[in-house]
């Protein structure tokens, strides 16, 4: 686990990625760490404001908005890798859940 990449965590408003923006220490060394949270679904705008638009090249599985100014603390415990979830994704909706 390391600053700017993208893992998924669960918000309370539900699932979405999240990018690591704490120093890397802390990341090493705190089990709180700071994330910017981007939004699930496919971007269908331009950023405004202080938004970006991430995609592909930054570990997303497209074009997608993340909020600049809102950061989260979270509990790296609770951070998941994306490539497992999409896995399992994967494997539930083969199964019919």
């Amino acid at each position: 686990m390391k600053p700017w990449e993208v893992w998924d965590y669960e918000f309370p408003f539900g699932v979405h990625p999240a990018i690591i923006v704490s120093h890397s220490r802390r990341v090493e060394l705190k089990p709180d760490i700071v994330v910017l949270k981007c939004s699930s679904q496919r971007a269908t705008r331009e950023a405004v404001g202080l938004e970006a638009i991430v995609d592909e090249a930054d570990g997303l599985d497209w074009k997608t908005i993340v909020q600049c100014d809102v950061f989260f603390t979270v509990a790296k415990v609770r951070l998941r890798r994306r490539d497992i979830v999409r896995k399992m994704r994967a494997g539930f909706e083969l199964a019919g859940l």
